[in-house]
């Protein structure tokens, strides 16, 4: 059987039909691993995410409301959180699309690295985490999701709380270190059974009023505006850095101005392509100083003319 004809290859490109999917897949505005964008492509232009999505999402809020009114009477119980992780495991591995799990599984090592690149490059502080480098679907099931959350909070408390007590703010490095910046992970292969088919948006959906279900509702609130958390983040970075370019591409909103938590799947949605663009860029970094050339591409360089940004492959 011959393989099927890759949907973004440029030769299939119709100017009287042209694919918005090849045209998303093109274009490098974003700093995305190319890899990462064609899971996530080839995920929204999938059966599940153009038809099984919409039938569903109705149903998804309903519920999401009911358990909000239930978690209104008992803010506490149930708190199932190892049911959680063993569920969330489960369903990725029965429904989830091999490029969904992909997707989620490069999100906590990308969370690693930008907290790591962030602690590395900002003086004398001790803010540590708990790294997560899950490889298997089974590791999921180690408290992953939730230590996820637990990480950003801990990590942006100790940090600031040690820098107020340097009397110091995070300041531009003149030699960044990014050796703590990937260029790709080792995963295990991803399930392909005939009901492997849910795509990533779908499956974050469906996972977001279970989560609200079986983890306590400050849990949850915590887990939930933990998600716009990804401009404080980049703002760091650019502290770091001293370049704001990546602010451009970070389109979460600040958590001084809290949204709903019944859009809680499309933000997490939203952090995961945050995520995916600073991890990105961070490479993109890596890959001109390993070259020679300024950080920051609107440097001029020495012929007097600002070089282009290295976009990785």
């Amino acid at each position: 059987m011959s393989p099927a004809p890759d949907p973004f290859d440029i030769a299939r490109f119709d100017p009287a039909d042209p694919d918005p999917w090849l045209a998303l897949y093109l274009d490098h505005s974003l700093p995305i691993d190319d890899g990462a964008k064609r899971a996530l492509l080839l995920g929204n232009r999938s059966f599940s995410r153009r038809w099984l999505f919409p039938v569903v999402r109705p149903f998804i809020f309903a519920a999401f409301v009911l358990i909000k009114l239930l978690r209104a009477i008992s803010p506490r119980a149930p708190n199932l959180n190892v049911t959680l992780h063993r569920l969330i495991h489960w369903g990725l591995k029965t429904f989830a699309s091999p490029q969904a799990n992909a997707l989620i599984m490069r999100h906590f090592h990308i969370g690693t690295e930008i907290l790591a690149f962030i602690r590395a490059n900002a003086g004398p502080v001790a803010a540590e985490t708990i790294a997560l480098r899950p490889v298997r679907l089974k590791d999921l099931e180690d408290n992953v999701f939730l230590q996820h959350d637990l990480n950003i909070y801990n990590f942006i408390i100790r940090l600031n709380a040690e820098l107020r007590a340097q009397d110091r703010d995070l300041a531009p490095v003149e030699h960044p270190d990014f050796s703590m910046i990937s260029d790709s992970f080792e995963l295990e292969a991803f399930p392909t059974g005939r009901l492997n088919i849910i795509d990533v948006q779908t499956a974050v959906e469906a996972y977001t009023p279970l989560y609200a279900l079986l983890l306590p509702r400050a849990d949850f609130v915590r887990a939930a505006n933990s998600l716009q958390l990804d401009e404080v983040i980049a703002v760091y970075i650019a502290q770091i850095l001293g370049t704001s370019y990546h602010l451009a591409f970070i389109k979460n909103g600040h958590p001084l101005v809290q949204l709903s938590t019944l859009q809680a799947g499309y933000r997490l949605m939203m952090h995961g392509l945050d995520c995916e663009c600073l991890h990105g860029w961070l490479r993109v970094l890596k890959q001109r100083q390993a070259m020679g050339l300024p950080v920051d591409p609107r440097v001029p360089t020495a012929i007097g003319r600002v070089s282009p940004a290295v976009l990785p492959a």
